[in-house]
């Protein structure tokens, strides 16, 4: 598991992702929103596609989506991951 400290390195990497303490708890969220990462991943999980989120969070761009995307999977990379 990643430390609060290793989270926020990685969205540093990600102009569009935000980790703030004072908001929303320090979950990563799109920058300029109070929308959490993992929110939206399980909107895209559920089968949701990028223009049904678009339509319920309007601030939200595909750009933002893809963001969220592309910074769980440099989350989940940074993961050592424990087989059994």
């Amino acid at each position: 598991m990643l430390t609060h400290e290793q989270a926020a390195v990685c969205a540093m990497r990600h102009e569009r992702i935000d980790i703030n303490p004072e908001v929303m708890g320090g979950k990563p969220v799109v920058r300029g929103t109070r929308i959490p990462v993992e929110m939206i991943l399980r909107k895209l999980g559920a089968g949701l596609s990028t223009a049904e989120i678009i339509a319920d969070h309007p601030r939200l761009t595909a750009d933002d989506i893809l963001a969220v995307q592309t910074f769980a999977a440099d989350y989940l990379a940074d993961q050592d991951v424990i087989f059994g």
